[in-house]
């Protein structure tokens, strides 16, 4: 698949069947996310890969706590996209433990060397995500990028042994999707380009 067509079809899939990924394409996925390009060459990023369901369970249930005042109390007048979005949240949450594997990127703020900065730790991490995102997309992988590592964080660096100078920046679903690729929905070009001034 062109890495256009990939780009242009990578939609968030909070949907995914249960079957298991297989590891090596799992392995091709991070192998994908640390081909990207890295302050400095640094390369802090660190993954880690969630298949084990036990494990998925005992964190699904801080997801799940974590992120009920937040489904508990949305607005009522929510944009059909937003109310699309967040009912995908809430099934991602309540079904965390059979989501096929969770990738959960993190990164060390190591550069520069001399006065190492947060922001240089989040330029390393992300475009190693949108790599893994688009890789998987390539594949015929569903994902998605979820913040459920900021209400379980807790629960991750407990039942992960996360180092303490590790930080927690992305929780991606993985997993071959129920519903079908479609085109992601973007600005036009014309709203965001801006040709020799503003």
């Amino acid at each position: 698949m062109d890495v256009i067509e990939a780009m242009e079809t990578c939609i968030a899939m909070r949907y995914l069947k249960s079957d298991p990924i297989p590891e090596a394409d799992l392995q091709r996925l991070i192998y994908a996310a640390t081909r990207a390009s890295s302050p400095g060459n640094s390369q802090g990023w660190e993954f880690i890969v969630l298949t084990d369901s036990n494990i998925k369970k005992v964190i699904g249930e801080a997801v799940a706590s974590g992120m009920a005042p937040v489904f508990e109390n949305l607005p009522d007048d929510i944009d059909p996209v937003s109310d699309r979005m967040y009912k995908g949240a809430i099934h991602l949450a309540e079904n965390f433990s059979n989501v096929p594997a969770w990738i959960i990127g993190a990164a060390r703020k190591i550069y520069p060397p001399h006065e190492p900065s947060i922001e240089f730790m989040h330029s390393t991490i992300y475009p190693a995500a949108q790599n893994l995102i688009v890789a998987a997309r390539s594949m015929g992988i569903g994902s998605t990028f979820t913040t459920f590592q900021m209400v379980a964080e807790d629960a991750i660096r407990s039942e992960l042994s996360v180092p303490e100078d590790v930080h927690l920046c992305f929780c991606a679903a993985v997993g071959y999707p129920e519903r079908s690729f479609g085109p992601v929905r973007r600005k036009p070009l014309e709203e965001v380009t801006h040709w020799n001034k503003w």
